[in-house]
């Protein structure tokens, strides 16, 4: 009886150290190895969960604490935007782009205002003080994007201070907005041929002020950071992605250019005045997510360099185009000229009539290339729009990145990614 004990105990001891070797070859994500460890455990991490960056489920296969494999279930913020899109007029559907990716509105206003603006033909009419105006609302909103990436990032592997600095400073971001749009958070500024209504008095010196301040800001958070134990622990060497990988599964924006992807919109496809701006595009080489956090920081750095030079730059002049069939004419002219009175009823009941077309106009965007494809057959409304949203593509790059991984790796990946639901289920 002892002897058939130690047999069998030598049996057991084998299957565990070969087990073990399977485990340690994770290294190797695509190795089979994973699939036959044995009995896996199925956990749902998600839909209502903070570190999910939103309503966001993962079904999660695991041998141990080991993901064998891992598959993204979206959908639960679904409301159907492109198929509303068709159903108002070009200029009603602005709102609804402010809901996309809610952290940085205005920026999603300038995409659709400008993908509509290739379809009318006008893109070139658009006044360079409004062009000015709007590299600005889009450089405040990539910080304010990034300082919530950051934020939460942090916030997830257990530095809660970072989320209250990012925050603080996001206010005054805000605070901007609400000065420049009456709104803080879904501002529907832009409009199609110009802007809804011109800058306030002083507000240029109060991006200046805020410039000033803001990279002692910076400063801080990467000191909380950057050379952090912890979040080193935590971040590097993981979540790696490949150049050629991240080309493959057509991520954009600081996920492409944090694994060597040397791309951005602004400088190699310029747009508005980008061209005449002098910035950096930050590029890494590892692609992991420590190297996501740091782009990320030198993006913010960058964008005051691009604030700061707008500031200086925005010429006096109209903000809209001189196009009453697009434009709605000012009162003074609606009230005493009958085709100026037409113009504005025709384009408050119909919209613009838009002629007919095809068209694909994509920005750069805080998480990557926001862009929107327009089939029109004319009209007021357009026919097909279909949207390009950043978080949708990085959120399908996830099983590549998370298998072989930690389920402690999963909020890590999710909050370098940096993604949002909003654009996801649009």
């Amino acid at each position: 009886m002892p002897e058939f004990k130690y047999l069998e105990f030598d049996e057991n001891a084998a299957k565990a150290e070969k087990n073990a070797a399977k485990i340690k070859d994770v290294s190797n994500t695509n190795s089979p190895v994973l699939e036959s460890l044995g009995e896996t455990m199925f956990l749902s991490m998600g839909p209502s969960h903070p570190s999910m960056h939103g309503v966001l489920r993962f079904m999660t296969e695991l041998d141990g604490e080991t993901i064998v494999k891992i598959t993204p279930d979206i959908g639960y913020l679904h409301r159907g935007d492109e198929k509303i899109a068709e159903n108002v007029t070009w200029h009603q559907f602005i709102p609804y782009t402010d809901r996309l990716d809610y952290l940085a509105p205005v920026a999603n206003n300038v995409a659709y205002v400008m993908a509509v603006e290739k379809l009318l033909g006008i893109t070139d009419q658009i006044p360079e003080r409004t062009q000015f105006i709007r590299v600005i609302c889009c450089e405040l909103a990539r910080i304010s994007s990034h300082l919530v990436g950051i934020g939460c990032f942090g916030m997830d592997l257990g530095a809660l201070t970072v989320f209250l600095h990012a925050y603080n400073e996001r206010e005054k971001i805000f605070n901007l907005f609400e000065s420049l749009s009456g709104a803080r958070f879904t501002t529907s500024y832009p409009r199609i041929g110009g802007l809804s209504r011109d800058l306030p008095e002083g507000w240029l010196g109060e991006v200046d002020k805020f410039c000033d301040t803001f990279l002692k800001a910076v400063d801080d958070l990467e000191l909380f950071l950057t050379r952090n134990r912890i979040w080193l622990d935590r971040t590097e060497g993981i979540g790696v992605i490949t150049k050629k990988q991240a080309i493959s599964w057509g991520l954009t924006g600081i996920n492409l250019r944090a694994s060597g992807g040397n791309f951005d919109l602004r400088r190699d496809n310029p747009y508005l005045v980008y061209n005449r701006l002098n910035f950096d595009v930050p590029v890494g080489t590892v692609g992991d997510c420590y190297e996501r956090y740091l782009l990320r920081i030198l993006e913010m750095r960058e964008s005051v360099n691009i604030l700061r030079q707008c500031t200086k730059l925005v010429p006096n002049g109209p903000i809209n185009i001189e196009d009453s069939k697009i434009i709605l004419p000012p009162k003074k002219r609606a009230m005493t000229r009958m085709e100026d009175l037409i113009h504005h009823f025709m384009l408050a009941t119909e919209g613009i009539t838009a002629p007919p077309g095809e068209v694909y106009f994509g920005a750069e965007n805080p998480k990557g290339e926001l862009g929107f494809y327009i089939y029109s057959k004319g009209g007021g409304t357009p026919y097909r729009l279909k949207i390009r949203p950043p978080s949708f593509v990085s959120i399908s790059v996830m099983p590549l990145l998370l298998k072989g991984a930690m389920i402690s790796d999963v909020p890590a990946v999710i909050g370098s990614l940096d993604i949002v639901m909003g654009e996801c289920d649009r």
